[in-house]
């Protein structure tokens, strides 16, 4: 994401993110966080530090899912982040399939962001990479985010698209100039992934020095998400964060396919997916009780991902954490269950339990952005 400092000639756009960030090709910059209930409590030092050791300029927190969710963490979130000094934006995680639902999605958003607290002028993008979307037509799909955009703007608030790179322009359309695009390549240092968007999400395991577990981050190619505004704050070492982007995303690519021709019975939902990648299209969910045989099984991305021959090519399923030998899916296997109680959240059952959020998520069939209710049982061991 962006260029060299030198005397070569940049014009446009180009120019204009080159004056704001102080491009440098040489590595991934950490410019953009994202946070959520996943992530627990974020207090205002985690935010200075990521700011002053790392580089980071905004943060987008997480405000709402669907028509009734309201993310618990965004009032503290909102707040600390504007102590910090740091730029502030809100994301939505659709759920819409309909140009209504995307209207009433939109509404709903709009003001838990103000009740929340988030400032008018900042951005609150649509996070759009649901179940409902994928199976919509590409222009079902831009009617309903075109909608839910429009009625974000009547807040006061400016609006943008978060989705994959496997999704943009393909499932729905994302504009040049526009976007937030997720793509996770094996070494980030010297690329420069979706640089004609605002912001390209290039690792979801960032690390940083006083904050637990990994995060979401993203490189700016414009001014969009700091308020149209020149940030100067640099990282106060900058080889501290080539060293993450080199070592980001290195177990994606680094592992062999293995033989494991199985047939295993699932004990719970699993989503199917086009690629062994968490980033990748989910062409369906099988339901628990589905029989699956598979070919083959890979470590990768932090999954433990196998291989199932279909009539049309492959399909991926993320088994469990990279150290999950399968056993919880096998027929015959007893578990142990935790019953979710008001005010539990992703992060808060996998602390009690000794578990990573996502593998938790994942050997239950879900995803870290499903929202789990009181009285649901999720498979702790």
């Amino acid at each position: 994401m962006g260029k060299l400092k030198n005397k070569l000639a940049l014009t446009g756009a180009a120019s204009m993110a080159a004056l704001f960030l102080g491009i440098n090709a040489n590595a991934a910059r950490m410019d953009m966080v994202d946070v959520s209930n996943n992530n627990g409590y974020m207090s205002t030092a985690e935010y200075v530090s990521m700011r002053n050791e790392f580089g980071v300029k905004a943060v987008t927190v997480k405000i709402s899912e669907g028509s009734t969710y309201k993310d618990p963490y965004a009032v503290s979130n909102i707040a600390n982040v504007q102590a910090a000094g740091l730029y502030i934006n809100g994301y939505h995680f659709a759920r819409y399939a309909t140009k209504t639902q995307a209207i009433a999605e939109a509404d709903f958003a709009g003001k838990t962001a103000k009740a929340d607290g988030l400032p008018i002028g900042a951005v609150l993008a649509t996070d759009v990479e649901s179940q409902e979307a994928y199976h919509n037509s590409k222009a079902t799909n831009d009617e309903n985010n075109q909608a839910f955009m429009q009625e974000i703007a009547k807040f006061g608030y400016r609006a943008d698209i978060y989705t994959s790179g496997s999704w943009a322009n393909n499932v729905m359309t994302v504009n040049g100039k526009t976007g937030w695009i997720a793509g996770y390549p094996y070494n980030p240092v010297g690329k420069n992934w979706y640089s004609s968007n605002h912001a390209w999400q290039w690792s979801s395991t960032a690390k940083f020095r006083i904050s637990y577990g990994g995060f979401d981050v993203s490189q700016l190619n414009s001014t969009y998400y700091t308020a149209d505004q020149k940030s100067n704050v640099k990282p106060t070492d900058p080889n501290a964060v080539k060293n993450i982007a080199k070592n980001a995303n290195k177990t994606v690519n680094s592992a062999k396919w293995v033989s494991d021709s199985e047939t295993y019975t699932l004990k719970t939902p699993v989503n199917l997916r086009t690629g062994a990648s968490t980033s990748s299209s989910v062409s369906t969910t099988l339901p628990a009780g589905t029989t699956v045989k598979t070919d083959q099984a890979i470590i990768q991305g932090g999954y433990r991902w196998v291989r199932q021959p279909r009539f049309n090519g492959y399909g991926y399923l993320a088994t469990g954490p990279a150290s999950n030998s399968l056993s919880y899916i096998k027929t015959g296997v007893s578990h142990t269950y935790y019953t979710v109680k008001s005010g539990d959240s992703w992060w808060s059952i996998a602390q009690c339990n000794g578990l990573n959020m996502t593998a938790l998520a994942n050997q239950n069939g879900k995803t870290l952005y499903t929202t789990i209710y009181p009285g649901q049982r999720l498979v702790v061991c």
